[in-house]
């Protein structure tokens, strides 16, 4: 049913009871009539108003109805109106003739034939509602195409976000049963060859000497599985919101001091020398087990992609931050590179040789986001990098 469309129709003609008696025949519920005197008055009309159809009095003052139809005809929003002239005159005028030159669907000679006016009316107001209702349609659908078409490229953007996770999946997987791998073989290999000493009766195998290297490698091959574990813990509970901070005042130049005494053997190991420089305390409220897991990555990072050439540490204090600094002159890291590095399983290198899950500076960017700080990076290919981390005091 497309009675609920209102179809609105203009009459035109210089006579008011004209314009009552017309408007009598073709006046329904679902109908509103537009009466106007002059052309004038209907151009108005047609400004304000979609109209279903037009029914114009050929002989008016001023502007007679062909001006007012051609006058329709040349205008965009009016051009597709049908109209409908009426006239009095005879028909030997061939008013009909240039009805239709003046782009007319219809003439109607009066007296009028009721019936063949209701009809024509109807015609016409049953052709504009099922135009209506078409148009709507048309929009329906092209609104659908373009909801689909959004929703193709939601589908199309969500099935490339799945292939890339499922791509970082079995790249960390690769990396993890690599990294894994490596500490395990050195344990397995230890004590393979401690079961063909033992089996031997080889007791010369276990001088005091011995057994505290033996007790060292093993060390070193626990704390690295030890620290995989830990990153893939705090990747969990960065992505649960569960990563602790605790903090508690104390000297960021202590801190970093004590960790480079710590690291000694790891810098002789990378042939490497670390310069550090600090002129004076600076003291914050921090997690002090976070800060130096932070600390610690970007000083592994350093060794590892220093080239053996010097790094240098700087603490010191500005413009209300706590700033670390750690330099290297290594490979450094392109600026494309510098936009994905702290995220997720990211290496500067994909070479497996370069150990590490590539989960430290994503790890460490969220540490010291926790404590309402930032970490930078200057860097360029071959020149080596400086990351700094800024943490308010």
């Amino acid at each position: 049913m497309l009675s609920h469309i209102q179809a609105k129709l203009l009459i035109v003609d210089d006579l008011p009871e004209n314009l009552l008696a017309l408007e009598a025949l073709i006046k329904r519920e679902d109908r509103a009539v537009f009466k106007a005197l002059s052309a004038d008055e209907a151009l108005s009309l047609l400004l304000q108003h979609e109209f279903a159809m037009a029914i114009l009095d050929v002989q008016m003052p001023g502007m007679n109805g062909f001006e007012l139809a051609e006058l329709m005809r040349s205008t965009e929003r009016t051009k597709n109106i049908p109209i409908v002239f009426v006239s009095a005159a005879g028909r030997e005028l061939n008013y009909a003739f240039k009805g239709y030159e003046s782009g007319a669907v219809d003439f109607l000679h009066k007296p009028l034939d009721i019936h063949a006016v209701k009809s024509k009316v109807n015609v016409f107001v049953d052709l504009y509602r099922q135009r209506k209702a078409m148009k709507a349609q048309v929009e329906a659908l092209e609104q659908s195409r373009q909801e689909q078409e959004a929703l193709l490229n939601q589908l199309q953007s969500t099935q490339n976000e799945l292939e890339r996770a499922v791509r970082m999946r079995d790249d960390f997987m690769s990396i993890v049963s690599h990294e894994v791998r490596t500490p395990l073989n050195g344990l397995i290999l230890e004590t393979q060859l401690r079961k063909l000493h033992l089996a031997k009766d080889n007791m010369a195998a276990f001088t005091l000497e011995k057994l505290r290297a033996m007790v060292d490698r093993d060390e070193r091959q626990i704390q690295s599985l030890i620290r995989l574990i830990e990153d893939m813990l705090d990747v969990s509970r960065i992505r649960t919101g569960k990563l602790s901070i605790r903090t508690n005042p104390f000297d960021l130049v202590e801190l970093v001091s004590k960790l480079l005494e710590n690291f000694s053997a790891q810098i002789a190991a990378a042939g490497s020398t670390v310069s550090f420089f600090a002129d004076e305390p600076v003291i914050g409220v921090w997690d002090e087990f976070r800060i130096e897991q932070v600390v610690a990555n970007l000083l592994t990072n350093a060794l590892r992609y220093g080239a053996r050439k010097p790094i240098e540490v700087r603490v010191y204090s500005e413009g209300g931050q706590a700033l670390v600094d750690v330099q290297d002159q290594g490979i450094g890291v392109s600026l494309e590179n510098q936009k994905r590095i702290f995220q997720q399983f990211e290496r500067v290198t994909a070479n497996h040789a370069v150990h590490g899950l590539g989960l430290g500076l994503f790890i460490s960017d969220q540490i010291v986001a926790a404590h309402g700080g930032k970490i930078m990076v200057e860097s360029e290919e071959g020149k080596g990098s400086l990351f700094r981390i800024c943490l308010p005091l």
